[in-house]
């Protein structure tokens, strides 16, 4: 986004404009969303409306930069993460009869299968590591956040952060390697 164009942004969200609201969340949303589903969360959508929530009640606390507040929006989003989690572990699944159907057919099925495909593999690949790891990984690689916003991110301490970022590499380079992941 650049910085100067951030703070005028977060100024103007902070001020209740609504188009600078929807540029933070266009900024950031895709993001956030794409680390929920990794981790694995019970609701991803949900989790995010949830984040952006608390991001809109509190952003009038939030002074700092680009990465500060993107390191911040990605604490808000672990924390909700956690949140549902909880949250679902005490309900039960409600099951469906009816399957629910495709949103739109697919332009081209063969381009689809593929970009499925690699997904799939990430996926695979992230569900092999430790919650742990997949966190650390995902807050440091995704949301590009520094390895002290991590820590206070996930509540452990930098070395924590780093041994953790080091085992989860090495055990996706194995994986990779090895074939450890296959469709």
């Amino acid at each position: 986004m650049g910085e100067e164009k951030f703070s005028g942004t977060l100024a103007a969200a902070k001020a209740g404009d609504q188009g600078a609201w929807e540029e933070i969340f266009n900024w950031l949303a895709p993001m956030v969303l794409g680390y929920l589903r990794t981790n694995a969360a019970p609701d991803p959508e949900d989790v995010l409306g949830e984040t952006f929530l608390q991001v809109a009640r509190d952003i009038p606390r939030f002074e700092g930069e680009e990465a500060g507040f993107r390191s911040w929006v990605f604490t808000v989003a672990h924390h909700r993460l956690i949140d549902a989690r909880r949250h679902s572990a005490r309900r039960p699944v409600e099951l469906s009869a009816d399957p629910p159907e495709p949103e739109e057919p697919a332009d081209d099925a063969a381009v689809e299968a593929l970009e499925r495909i690699g997904t799939e593999r990430v996926h695979r690949i992230l569900a092999a590591l430790s919650e742990d790891q997949r966190a650390v990984l995902m807050l440091r690689f995704v949301a590009d956040m520094s390895v002290e916003d991590v820590a206070r991110a996930v509540g452990k301490r930098p070395g924590a952060v780093k041994a953790l970022q080091r085992r989860g590499l090495a055990a996706v380079e194995r994986l990779l390697t090895r074939g450890g992941v296959s469709l």
